[in-house]
């Protein structure tokens, strides 16, 4: 784990022992349910190290001490668990949430959090269209992750609602973020946000640029929103 260790220390924190060796299972049982189960296509050590793991604690960077520390986080799409997981191993007092619709992947998460013991840990089986109008869920979260899982547009809509007014959402970007951040304004108003910051961060062990859109929730967002499933994508705001 030498690439995460040390691209850990790049962005001002370490990981312990403890920790290594869930990363280490983690990483175990992705290869491992990756032979049946389609969560990744990158299964390489060094790879899965920097652009699964290091990747998603980058997130990290735009985060409070006070909420690493026991914040709520929503992760949206979580896929494999990423970033959510990660960030749910370095910092084990934060309680994170994860969602995600694929069936499959639902499973493997399931399994990892059983694998490597992690409490304050739920994970929902649902589209967030919908279960953003849970109102247990809704206007509860400090952040709000997303790792390539939509346009800034549609993910306005699925996150800022989860949002409690002063949180924030974090969009995990590669590329083309100037276009994205101008046609997404509309619907960051319409749910209450505004953009915050645009981050940018270079890390060697990753080896390419990576930004972190981050959005802050001014106000409520109206109870109409999120649409209903699938018509954010179709009909962006």
């Amino acid at each position: 784990m030498d690439v995460l260790l040390r691209g850990a220390r790049r962005l001002g924190f370490e990981i312990g022992e403890n920790q290594v060796l869930l990363f280490q299972r983690y990483l175990q049982e992705l290869v491992e349910w990756n032979k049946n189960i389609n969560l990744t296509t990158i299964i390489d050590s060094t790879e899965v190290q920097s652009k699964h793991f290091l990747d998603s604690l980058t997130v990290s960077s735009v985060m409070s001490k006070e909420v690493l520390a026991g914040g709520a986080l929503i992760d949206i799409g979580s896929g494999a668990g990423f970033p959510g997981l990660p960030l749910k191993i370095v910092w084990p007092h934060l309680r994170v949430t994860l969602v995600e619709s694929v069936g499959k992947k639902v499973a493997f998460l399931r399994n990892i959090k059983d694998v490597l013991c992690l409490d304050g840990l739920d994970i929902h089986w649902q589209r967030a269209e919908s279960l953003a109008h849970d109102h247990n869920l809704r206007g509860t979260f400090d952040i709000v992750t997303s790792r390539a899982v939509a346009s800034l547009s549609v993910l306005a809509e699925l996150a800022l609602p989860f949002c409690k007014v002063g949180g924030k959402v974090i969009a995990m970007k590669k590329s083309g973020i100037s276009d994205e951040i101008d046609r997404a304004e509309t619907a960051i108003s319409i749910l209450g946000g505004v953009l915050e910051s645009v981050e940018v961060v270079d890390l060697d062990e990753i080896g390419e640029s990576r930004w972190l859109i981050v959005l802050t929730k001014k106000a409520i967002s109206p109870p109409r929103y999120p649409r209903r499933p699938g018509t954010p994508a179709r009909r962006p705001l």
